[in-house]
């Protein structure tokens, strides 16, 4: 696989590996713990060089099983870890970035991780009640410290990112960003692209919509997040079947899926942009890694571009809770 760079000296695969979904948000796992060690060591035998975890996945146990998998391996992978929320008792009770608190973060996850330092931090969320003025400063000096190597947002707008930037440089933004979630577009890509900041999109095949895979009717298992996804509740769902019939066409016509197509779009937006899918099974490991083969057209870049205009979505990509948590 060929690599790409976050940021000005971050090199990476051109798709990562989104490890969430093997601890939680998306039912039991399809094999045990040993098995999605297995995977995540597949992944990086066949090219993927960029894992994504957080402390929140779980919480905590998602760390521990990606340094577990990539003891072994440490010097093939880079990982990104995130800090900034309050954890009681297992469950997140709102954004936490002061400076004391992402220097315990780090240092936590620097164990459950088994490395020497991490690799990409991103603060999780914004935090409304802490300056990101001050959230860069205390991640530049644990750079400086050796604790972490970049540093990196989610969800952040615009303007965030511009002012952290100017404090520490921001190496990578991740953000939602899919064939049916385009809110990066208007501001948050521009601004990347003037300052040199790579960009990740999560959920880059729509939570497993261009998959193909999720149909309506489908059931979910219980305490999946789809369930609670208005996207994904029945009516809406039907009603964007449309966007996938658009890509399932193209893709029929590449000779690639559905999925490939989707993860090759993203991949033609921009040369620093790197997806990181989420998958628990080896076949789906295989299938986001050859979508960098899948050759698009400028027809098909510029028909899958127009998708939201001319077919539109049905939905929102989060319930309320949700969008009020990336300020929307």
């Amino acid at each position: 696989m060929h690599t790409r760079k976050l940021g000005p000296d971050l090199e990476v695969s051109a798709i990562g590996l989104g490890a969430m979904g093997m601890s939680m948000s998306y039912g039991p796992n399809p094999g045990d713990r040993d098995d999605m060690i297995g995977v995540l060591r597949y992944a990086v035998d066949h090219g993927i060089t960029f894992i994504d975890t957080a402390e929140v996945y779980g919480p905590y146990v998602n760390e521990e099983l990606v340094g577990e998998a990539i003891a072994p391996i440490r010097d093939r992978v880079v990982v990104a870890t995130k800090f900034g929320w309050n954890i009681v008792d297992g469950r997140m009770q709102g954004t936490d970035s002061r400076p004391e608190q992402i220097r315990r973060v780090a240092d936590a996850s620097l164990k459950r991780l088994g490395v020497d330092a991490i690799d990409l931090f991103y603060q999780h969320r914004v935090d409304p009640n802490v300056p990101i003025e001050d959230v860069a400063g205390t991640v530049g000096e644990l750079v400086a410290e050796g604790k972490v190597k970049h540093f990196g947002l989610s969800e952040a707008g615009a303007g965030t990112i511009r002012r952290a930037h100017a404090v520490f440089p921001v190496t990578a933004v991740q953000s939602e960003y899919s064939l049916w979630t385009r809110d990066p577009e208007a501001e948050v890509l521009p601004t990347l692209e003037e300052l040199g900041i790579g960009f990740v999109p999560f959920s880059p095949l729509g939570k497993g919509f261009f998959t193909g895979t999720v149909t309506p009717g489908r059931p979910f298992a219980p305490g999946e997040v789809r369930a609670t996804v208005p996207r994904f509740e029945p009516e809406n769902l039907a009603a964007n079947q449309a966007l996938l019939d658009r890509v399932t066409a193209v893709a029929t016509e590449r000779g690639a899926s559905s999925a490939q197509v989707a993860l090759a779009w993203l991949l033609g937006r921009a040369p620093f942009i790197v997806p990181i899918p989420g998958t628990r099974r080896r076949e789906r490991i295989d299938e986001n890694t050859a979508a960098t083969t899948v050759a698009l057209s400028a027809d098909d870049m510029a028909d899958l571009d127009a998708l939201v205009d001319t077919v539109g979505v049905a939905g929102n990509r989060y319930g309320e809770a949700g969008m009020k948590m990336v300020g929307l």
